[in-house]
């Protein structure tokens, strides 16, 4: 019991060690990617749009002077000198700040898609990684069992017990193992490149990955109700609120605008009358009113904000379908991953168990090479078929995070 409490003990903290050194590379990607980076620029710029958008129209500021001054009862008018202003229905730019606002959170919910997404691609990697490198070992370890088979076959070789074919054909197969060996240790170094470039580091940067990696004995529980927070889905809400918003602006910019101004005229006096408003400048403040009688443009934009929103539901109907097939697919991998694990885990037991049989008859000397390269094979490909079921379990795991979690 102390030793099965100490084998449990082993498992969690390993199980802890790779999820915590997992997410620090993601952490690091998120900070460091510079797809990342770009989507965040395009959030600052969407955030300083509403500051763009608080504006009112140009003050005008016009000035003539009379080439020929007409004359006034007051006196003869030299220049003229004017300014106005146009603003808004009121609500006008509290509107428009608010459609800039919805479009910056559009933008927000793309930075939390593409770290999803990063975040799914560092995962893959690194299982990818893990698997590589264990197939190394396990290569090494089966070259190692070869040699000592090959030293078995020449003490055979000996006595009269083995062939000179036996030990060329373990030294084949050997060969064939080293061969495959150094195949990996190409693909592992093209797949480190790959995930230290989505870390956006040094290509040659070493990447420190768990050796040692198990199914566990019962799968996490997955919501489908998660589903609606997904980012994708959300990213949708978000661009319905913003064609919300784009109507109420559109409401706002089709009421009338209402301009003030101020006309100021210099007038000349008169040099022979004197009377109280000789000369006296004149003065005009103004109220204009800019009415869109013909507003088939606003009525039109009413019109395509509506299909839009038929439009974005639909898309968000059929992004959820989608998810949810997405979904259902990962858990049926996870769990075909898990049969196939449990599959080559009895094999290679008994693969293991015939190794043992034939290692005994060696001691008897009844071996047979022939069948010492069937086992062998056999315990490499259930070594090989083990160690891909525990990462595709993991990477649909990580499928399955990116979309519920």
């Amino acid at each position: 019991m102390k030793n099965i409490k100490i084998i449990i003990c082993l498992l969690f903290v390993s199980a802890l060690a790779k999820a915590q050194q997992l997410q620090s590379y993601i952490e690091e990607a998120e900070a460091n990617n510079p797809e990342i980076q770009a989507f965040e620029l395009r959030y600052n710029i969407a955030e300083e749009k509403v500051n763009e958008v608080n504006w009112l129209p140009n003050t005008v500021v016009s000035a003539g002077y009379f080439v020929s001054e007409p004359e006034t009862r007051t006196g003869a008018q030299r220049a003229r000198f004017s300014i106005s202003q146009m603003l808004p229905w009121f609500g006008t730019i509290t509107a428009r700040e608010n459609y800039a606002s919805s479009m910056a959170e559009t933008e927000f919910v793309e930075i939390a898609i593409a770290k999803r997404k990063l975040a799914l691609a560092v995962a893959q990697s690194y299982y990818q990684l893990y698997s590589i490198k264990t197939k190394q070992l396990v290569f090494d370890e089966n070259i190692e069992l070869l040699e000592t088979y090959e030293r078995l076959a020449l003490t055979s070789l000996e006595v009269g017990k083995a062939s000179a074919v036996d030990v060329l054909r373990l030294q084949i197969r050997q060969n064939e193992l080293v061969q495959q060996r150094e195949v990996l240790e190409q693909d592992y170094q093209a797949e480190q490149t790959l995930f230290n470039n989505l870390l956006n580091r040094d290509e040659t940067m070493p990447v420190d990955v768990i050796e040692d990696m198990m199914i566990p004995d019962v799968d996490p529980l997955v919501l489908n109700e998660n589903l609606q927070l997904n980012p994708e889905l959300i990213k949708y809400d978000k661009l319905y609120e913003s064609i919300e918003q784009s109507e109420l602006l559109n409401q706002k910019e089709s009421a009338p605008s209402i301009g003030f101004g101020l006309d100021y005229v210099p007038v000349s006096e008169r040099p022979d009358m004197n009377f109280s408003d000789n000369g006296k400048d004149i003065v005009m403040p103004m109220v204009s009113i800019s009415i869109p009688i013909f507003n088939n443009r606003y009525k039109s934009v009413t019109k395509q904000n509506e299909l839009r929103q038929l439009e974005i539901k639909s898309q968000k109907d059929e992004r959820l379908n989608s998810l949810k097939t997405r979904l259902a697919q990962a858990v049926y991998n996870r769990n075909t991953m898990r049969i196939k694990f449990n599959t080559q885990t009895d094999n290679l037991k008994q693969a293991n168990d015939a190794e043992e049989i034939l290692i005994k008859n060696y001691e008897t000397g009844t071996i047979d090479f022939n069948d010492v390269l069937d086992v062998q094979e056999l315990q490499l490909k259930f070594q090989i078929n083990l160690i891909e079921s525990i990462k595709g379990y993991y990477t649909e795991y990580a499928k399955i995070n990116y979309l519920t979690r």
